[in-house]
C-alpha cells in the first residue's frame, strides 16, 4: 500500500471511529508500527490529526481563529451556553473564560441575575457592558489574540486574587484519555490558574470539542465538577466523564 493510500485510510479510521491506534492498523496492514507512526507524524503537521500516546485522535475544529470559530456548531454553543447559564446562582463570583461559547453564555445570562464575573477576556467583559446587575472584573495582562484573552505572568498573578464559587472552563478537545486540551501552551496554564481559584469547575464542550484534541493539557477530566454538552453521555469520549446535559 502507498503512502498516499494509508494516509487515506487512516483519516478514513479516525472518522469513523474516533482514533487511530499504531499498532492495530499496522497488523492489519502488515506493515512496521514505525511506518505508521511515521504516517500519523507527517499528518499532524498537515494539520489531518492529532497524535496522542499509542496513535491518533480527531484534530480540533475549534483551534481555528476566533472569526472562525464564531460560525462552528453555533446552535450546539448556545445550548451549552444556556445549560451553563443556569449554574449561576444569584450573589455567586464566577470566572468566566474566552472564547465563543463564553461569549454565547453572556447573552444566556438573565437580566435580572445579580452575580460578579470575572473574566481574562475583553471580548467577554464588553459584552456585558449592558447587564443590567453583573459586576464585571477584568483580569489585566498581555493579550493573546488568537482566543482574545489576557495570558502571562501578570494575568496569573491577578487571578491569585480571586476566589470564585465556579468557573467556566473552555477547551478546544475533551477526550477521557487525552483529557481537556487546548492549542496554547500559555493559555493552558492560565486555564490551571483559574480553575484553582474556584469552588467548582465546568467545561464549556459544545459538539465538534468531543473526542477530539488539542496539543497541551489544561486539566484531566477526572479535575472538573462535570462537563456541560449536548453531546451523548454515551459518547465513547466522554467515558467516566461527569456530564452535565445541555
Amino acid at each position: 500500500m502507498l503512502a498516499a493510500e494509508r494516509r487515506d485510510l487512516l483519516l478514513a479510521r479516525l472518522a469513523a471511529e474516533g482514533k487511530v491506534v499504531a499498532k492495530d492498523i499496522a497488523a492489519e496492514l502488515g506493515v512496521a508500527e514505525d511506518t505508521i507512526r511515521r504516517d500519523l507524524r507527517e499528518m499532524a503537521a498537515a494539520g489531518l490529526c492529532q497524535r496522542v500516546y499509542g496513535g491518533a485522535l480527531p484534530v480540533s475544529p475549534a483551534l481555528a481563529d476566533y472569526a472562525t470559530r464564531a460560525t462552528v456548531a453555533t446552535s450546539s454553543k448556545e445550548r451549552v451556553a444556556a445549560a451553563a447559564a443556569a449554574l449561576i446562582r444569584p450573589g455567586q463570583t464566577v470566572l468566566l473564560d474566552g472564547g465563543t461559547t463564553a461569549l454565547a453564555v453572556t447573552a444566556a445570562l438573565p437580566p435580572g441575575l445579580r452575580a460578579t464575573v470575572v473574566t481574562h477576556s475583553p471580548t467577554v467583559a464588553a459584552a456585558l457592558v449592558e447587564h443590567p446587575s453583573v459586576d464585571v472584573f477584568v483580569l489585566g495582562g498581555r493579550l493573546f489574540k488568537h482566543s482574545a484573552v489576557t495570558c502571562g505572568a501578570a494575568a496569573a498573578e491577578a487571578a491569585q486574587g480571586v476566589t470564585a464559587d465556579l468557573f467556566l472552563l473552555g477547551v478546544t478537545g475533551v477526550h477521557h484519555e487525552a483529557g481537556l486540551t487546548t492549542g496554547d501552551p500559555d493559555e493552558a496554564a492560565m486555564k490551571r490558574a483559574l480553575a484553582a481559584r474556584a469552588a467548582d469547575t465546568y467545561v464549556l464542550a459544545s459538539t465538534e470539542k468531543i473526542g477530539a484534541a488539542s496539543p497541551f493539557l489544561v486539566l484531566p477530566c477526572t479535575a472538573v465538577t462535570a462537563v456541560v454538552t449536548d453531546a451523548p453521555p454515551t459518547h465513547p469520549a466522554l467515558a467516566g466523564i461527569p456530564v452535565h446535559p445541555a
